[in-house]
Formats: C-alpha cells, sequence, structure tokens
C-alpha cells in the first residue's frame, strides 16, 4: 500500500473507485478469481470499459487494488484496534498476535494476492510488505533482547510471515496449515524474546 498524500481523488472517481471494490469483491466471491476480467468488471459495474482501464491498469492492477483495501483494514486494526493486536498489550503479545493476524490475512487474501501479480514480478504482489517490517522493528525495540541487531532481525521475522507463505503452499494447503502455522509463530516469537 502507498502511503503519503497524493492528489486529492475527486468525488466522481472516489465513488467510481469505491463501487468498481465492492463490484470486484462480489464478483470474487460469486465467481472466483479466474472469472474476474476487466471487460467482466466493467459489465457488472455498469461504467465504462475506459474508466475500468484507467483506475487498474490491468487485470493484475484490480486485484492488486482488493489487497490494499484489505491491506488498508489490516492496518488499521494493528494501529488503533483493541489490544493485543492493537495498542495496549505488552510488546511480546503484540507481535505474536500480529504474526498471528497476518497469517490468517494472508489465508484469506491468498487468492488475490496470487492474482496480482503481472507477469513482471518474481514474487507475488504483497509479500513485502514495509507495514510488517516496521511494525515488528518497532515492537522488537520495545522488549530487551541484549545485543541484537533489530533491523536484520525485523527483516528475517518479516520473511518468516509473509513470502513463504504465498510462494510455497497453495490456498488449500495454507487454509488447512493456518492455525499450525499461527501456532509455529507464537513458538518463534517466545523463543526470539527469551531473556
Amino acid at each position: 500500500m502507498s502511503g503519503g498524500t497524493g492528489p486529492t481523488e475527486r468525488a466522481d472517481a472516489a465513488r467510481n473507485r469505491r463501487h468498481l471494490i465492492t463490484t470486484a469483491r462480489e464478483m470474487l466471491t460469486e465467481l472466483g478469481p479466474d472469472q474476474l476480467t476487466m471487460d467482466a468488471l466493467a459489465e457488472r459495474s455498469g461504467l465504462g470499459k475506459g474508466t475500468v482501464f484507467r483506475r487498474f491498469g490491468t487485470r493484475a492492477g484490480i486485484f492488486q487494488a482488493l489487497l490494499d483495501d484489505g491491506e488498508r483494514a489490516f492496518q488499521e486494526q494493528v494501529l488503533a484496534g483493541p489490544p493485543p493486536l492493537g495498542p495496549g498489550a505488552p510488546a511480546p503479545d503484540r507481535l505474536i498476535a500480529y504474526g498471528q493476524a497476518r497469517i490468517h490475512f494472508l489465508a484469506d487474501y491468498y487468492e488475490i494476492a496470487r492474482s496480482a501479480l503481472d507477469g513482471r514480478q518474481p514474487i507475488p504482489a504483497g509479500s513485502q510488505t514495509p507495514m510488517s517490517q516496521t511494525h515488528i522493528r518497532v515492537l522488537l525495540a520495545q522488549i530487551d533482547l541484549g545485543p541484537a541487531d533489530l533491523d536484520l532481525l525485523a527483516i528475517q521475522l518479516t520473511a518468516a510471515l509473509d513470502g513463504p507463505l504465498l510462494l510455497y503452499l497453495s490456498a488449500t494447503d495454507l487454509g488447512r496449515a493456518a492455525p499450525q502455522l499461527a501456532r509455529g509463530w507464537a513458538d518463534l516469537v517466545r523463543r526470539v524474546c527469551r531473556p
């Protein structure tokens, strides 16, 4: 998800974006990812093909927008939701909750993330998430880990969450393995955070 402030979106463009995202989610639920195309989205939304192409650029762009939308909601929970995922819990508990929530997020968004590939990317879109690395780094800094290289440790923990889950497991495997992966994440964090 890109941060910062860009040009203000026109009201009609914002309305079209929300409508397209809602329509794309409905189509994905009803028809699956293979049937969600630029033409089908334009037809189902009642908007012109030009509007859809300007908004997303490619079919992969539709899925990237859906992934970004989900990431935005996930980040709101991390930054302002209830503890332990949100603020207010001890850092080790938040780190465990973050990883477990992230695993479940990736399981839920697996097909969307895979479909966000545009053919030029060697790995699934969303598998390199600066927010994960930054959040993990901030939480690690709140834990007494001695002389650990917190930047490197944050990179390694982020890699344990994102890339392998999307690269090596099928949607079915990930769905079945999510609870086991969540338990494994909790074990990993407890071992890393031992005094």
